[in-house]
């Protein structure tokens, strides 16, 4: 398989010329120019892009980022996946351990530094567990927040020098539900919990009525993204 060398303009395009497509033919496009070099990341919120591209590309790689700070749920969540759909797990763990990190940084960083503790169990293994791949979907949807909103379908990814697919792009909360319902996708527990979006257990927190669904995250802090995003 020969991957075209000038991926940014190959992103652009068929950012255009997919805007309006189905999340199914979109993740048909990223499978077929790209095959093994073609990976999903989930944070186990919910399995709804990684069953989507398994109905394109069957054992497709899904990259989970075990941050060491998860709920429960979202290991089970995990576990789940990978014995009941046709997709490889597969589990990034940061270069510390959170005892190691405590160590050099001091108990608690997720308080006091929340870039940086991020960067360093999020960011980095994900730049590392990313480098045998050309484009990567990720499951970003524009009405999850204002930071999200001119989230492309298929976009360039600059920092990371590859293709980054997001085919529910312009999907709403109902849109995930409805697929969730018909084809029984396992989503994280914690959804029906009171959590609109789940990330490390000291850094989320239930969301109130009237809130968008990523106002949990890093509440108070003025924080709206980990850096895998933008």
């Amino acid at each position: 398989m020969t991957v075209p060398a000038d991926l940014p303009r190959l992103a652009e395009q068929a950012g255009r010329e997919l805007e309006d497509a189905p999340a199914l033919d979109i993740l048909r496009w990223a499978a077929d120019a790209f095959g093994p070099r073609f990976c999903v990341t989930s944070s186990m919120e919910d399995a709804v892009v990684a069953h989507l591209a398994s109905r394109v590309l069957p054992g497709v790689d899904v990259v989970f980022l075990d941050t060491g700070y998860h709920f429960p749920e979202t290991i089970g969540t995990r576990d789940a996946v990978a014995a009941v759909m046709d997709v490889n797990v597969l589990t990034l763990t940061p270069r510390q351990s959170v005892a190691e990190q405590d160590a050099q940084y001091g108990p608690r960083l997720h308080d006091r530094d929340p870039d940086l503790c991020c960067a360093l169990r999020k960011v980095r293994p994900l730049e590392e567990g990313l480098a045998g791949y050309d484009a990567w979907a990720t499951g970003l949807r524009r009405d999850e927040s204002p930071t999200r909103a001119g989230t492309p379908v298929v976009g360039w990814d600059a920092k990371r020098r590859k293709v980054k697919v997001s085919p529910i792009a312009r999907w709403t909360q109902d849109d995930v539900d409805t697929y969730t319902a018909e084809h029984g996708v396992l989503t994280n527990p914690l959804l029906t919990d009171g959590y609109a979006s789940v990330g490390c257990a000291p850094c989320t927190r239930r969301v109130l009525a009237g809130e968008d669904a990523r106002a949990g995250r890093w509440a108070g802090s003025g924080k709206t993204e980990c850096g895998l995003h933008g």
